[in-house]
């Protein structure tokens, strides 16, 4: 038998690594490398990379749709959607449809392409991402910062000499909001070039491991530490903003005042000394980067950590500056863009009155609006790339929920504990046989670079491609007789019209029909169509010939086919810029509002256990435990205890406890570490496989324990709607 290679980005994580894929006559995958010609990665290999094969040929993936459980054929499937989704439109209203998107729908080129529009055609309020049990903290101090929930910084780890980390665990997650390959070797660097890395976390992680120093944090105190940071470099006059246009400094000084770190000492569990002598450092720092993830977002303050961060960074002069916190320069995204400042609650949700965020709802409050009756109520769902019943907060309340829906479709390769509840599943295809371009995560690289993947292996005659089946599902929902690819044309006639219309754009004054012309001519596919528009209208692109030696979407396929690096980042806030003032907003109002809550819970106590997540290398959610390899040595679902409190309770290694919250309890395999501080339990995230009517066999031999179970979905980030997922308050016995 034969063999071949193909090369491609790999799309299960944020790192954007380089793969090179072999693979037989018959399409299937027999062995991954990383590819030692992408100038990113440089050959850099995980686990999950490596078993891509594996999980491209899983035989428990769906290959054809499911209707009520049976085999179905796609118009059919499609049929189904188009009539329930009308009928439930027609009785209930638009609101009656809510849209849930995934973790790994950030990883494709369809979810970022497709999904808005067809929450567009559904005209539905109740959207819900992964974003609230993620990220969202971060859009939402960039959005009132910077002006673009999207403008986030990224520590500049090739050039910086102090990195401080808070919440990250980068040796695990390869990265996360900061895509960066081979992480690991990237800190190494720092430390052998005399810089100084410090990871601050209530585990002692690989990553704290690897660092110059690590500091133990009671979880869900991280704005207290940020907070007295701050308050250092204004009483010890290190604050040195330089000629960053900023307002509320003043503001800022006098928010601050008190937060001392004496003040902070006794509920962060970090001496006051301590807290000093890291600002200092931070501020005497040749160069400097704050960098903060889930772990700080995650938390009760969460969108408070975000924003300090960059804070910091700001305070320190390190913002927008070679070797501090820069703003990444996409290929594909054109700067000539309008944008209207941040703002959030343009809507509320009906049962808990929470405000709109980025264009979604709390997913916190997704069960709360399937559940309660009355005009508005979510009667069915779209559900893409995700699985809730598993990763939102009082998970188990939802996935009652789900099983009450009137109707529910799900684009997903597996029937999990959330799609099982779908009455029509539409199952994407095999990775090999798709497209990858990361529209999501470039923007968040360490460098700008550039590459697109084409699908290596063909599609089977009749099998809609995952663009194909969302741009479907949006033509179908917004009550359209045509083919998807109407869509497409609809999306890139707008498109072109603006960028035409547009002063500072590299085809202002020109004709629409003419550079629609130029796309046709290149041939491709609708999806490579806009693909190719955007890089062409990008900050690299060809401008439509305006610069014969611009990027366009065939240049990068046949010329740089492992990639293509654009250089180091460079500074570029007065592109990024756009508040109404015109300025970076150091102390947002609703941010200086929510600091009297934070400065009210100085004086609660700090008495009983807390429960926090953790990630695994081997890992991704809850979407990667039906591969073999991946649910093997180090990846299980264990609860990490230190061992005073296991002495304590009477545990030993392997023991069954009992884990209580105010929402539910639970039981899981003790582990007693001393990498995790006394007062302090760790259970990770994605797992509790094996209910009923799931068809992942490999993940039910491996099932493990759900810690949503325990999780409450009414506590949430108020600022940003974010699940709290860290320092949840927990009491522990001996299961029986």
């Amino acid at each position: 038998m034969g063999s071949r290679t193909a090369f491609r980005t790999c799309p299960l994580c944020e790192a954007l690594c380089g793969l090179e894929l072999t693979l037989d006559d018959s399409g299937a995958v027999t062995r991954v490398r990383g590819d030692r010609e992408d100038p990113l990665s440089k050959g850099f290999i995980c686990p999950k990379g490596a078993t891509l094969g594996r999980l491209d040929g899983d035989p428990d993936r769906l290959r054809v749709p499911l209707v009520d459980g049976a085999e179905a054929g796609w118009d059919e499937a499609f049929a189904v959607v188009r009539r329930r989704i009308a009928e439930v439109v027609g009785k209930y209203g638009k609101d009656a449809v809510a849209v849930y998107i995934g973790n790994p729908t950030a990883h494709s080129v369809a979810g970022p392409l497709y999904a808005g529009a067809l929450i567009k055609a559904l005209g539905t309020r109740n959207v819900y991402t992964a974003s609230t049990a993620d990220q969202m903290p971060k859009h939402v101090s960039c959005g009132y910062m910077f002006g673009d929930p999207l403008a986030i910084p990224v520590p500049d780890l090739d050039r910086t000499s102090h990195l401080l980390m808070l919440g990250a665990n980068p040796l695990e997650s390869n990265g996360s909001l900061c895509s960066a390959p081979d992480f690991p070797g990237r800190l190494k660097a720092i430390a052998a070039r005399g810089g100084k890395v410090t990871v601050v976390d209530p585990r002692r992680t690989r990553t704290a491991e690897l660092a110059s120093e690590h500091v133990f944090i009671r979880p869900g105190t991280d704005a207290y530490l940020l907070m007295a940071l701050v308050h250092t470099l204004f009483a010890e006059d290190l604050a040195v903003p330089g000629e960053r246009p900023v307002n509320g400094l003043d503001d800022l000084r006098a928010l601050v005042v008190d937060f001392s770190p004496e003040r902070v000492a006794g509920v962060t569990g970090i001496d006051a000394g301590t807290i000093r002598r890291m600002a200092r450092e931070l501020a005497a720092a040749e160069t400097a980067a704050v960098y903060g993830r889930i772990g700080t977002c995650t938390q009760a303050f969460g969108t408070l950590n975000s924003w300090l961060v960059d804070v910091l960074n700001v305070l320190t002069g390190n913002l927008d500056r070679e070797g501090g916190a820069m703003f990444p320069r996409p290929a594909h995204a054109p700067v000539y863009r309008k944008r209207r400042p941040f703002t959030t609650g343009r809507w509320r949700s009906r049962v808990r009155d929470l405000p709109e965020v980025n264009g979604e709802l709390p997913v916190a409050t997704l069960a709360d609006e399937i559940e309660t009756p009355g005009e508005g109520q979510v009667r069915a769902l779209v559900t893409i790339g995700g699985n809730p019943a598993l990763s939102a907060p009082g998970s188990e309340r939802l996935d009652r929920a789900l099983a009450g829906l009137e109707f529910m479709v799900s684009v997903d390769p597996y029937l999990n504990e959330t799609t099982r509840h779908a009455h029509v599943v539409l199952p994407p295809p095999r990775p090999v046989q798709t497209p990858h371009y990361d529209v999501s995560l470039l923007g968040l690289a360490v460098r700008d670079y550039v590459r697109y993947s084409a699908p290596i292996v063909p599609l089977e005659d009749g099998r809609p491609s995952e663009a194909a089946i969302l741009a479907r599902l949006a033509v179908l929902a917004s009550g359209m007789d045509a083919e998807p690819d109407a869509l497409d044309e609809m999306i890139i006639t707008s498109t072109l019209g603006k960028a035409v219309a547009m002063t500072g754009s590299p085809v202002a004054g020109r004709e629409p029909d003419e550079l629609r012309k130029m796309l046709a001519d290149d041939g491709g596919t609708p999806t490579e169509q806009r693909l190719d528009m955007m890089l062409r209208l990008g900050p690299y692109g060809d401008g439509f010939g305006a610069d014969p030696a611009g990027l366009t979407l065939a240049r990068l396929r046949t010329e740089h086919p492992h990639g293509l690096d654009l250089g180091a980042l460079r500074p570029r806030l007065d592109e990024v810029l756009c508040t109404a003032s015109g300025r970076v907003e150091l102390c947002p109002p609703s941010f200086a509002a929510d600091a009297d809550r934070l400065r009210a819970a100085l004086d609660e106590p700090a008495d009983g256990m807390l429960l926090i997540g953790r990630r695994h290398l081997r890992s991704n959610n809850s979407w990667l435990h039906n591969v073999p390899e991946l649910v093997r040595g180090s990846n299980t679902c264990t609860l990490q205890l230190n061992p005073a409190d296991a002495e304590r309770l009477g545990l030993a290694a392997g023991d069954l406890v009992r884990v209580t919250s105010r929402t539910g309890t639970l039981e899981a395999v003790a582990e007693p570490t001393d990498t995790v501080m006394a007062g302090v339990v760790s259970l990770p995230h994605g797992w509790g496989h094996g209910r009923a009517g799931t068809r992942t066999r490999v993940a039910a031999e491996n099932a493990g324990v759900n810690v949503n179970a325990v999780t409450d979905e009414n506590e949430i980030d108020p600022l940003s709607g974010n699940a709290v997922f860290n320092g949840v308050p927990v009491t522990l016995e001996p299961a029986s």
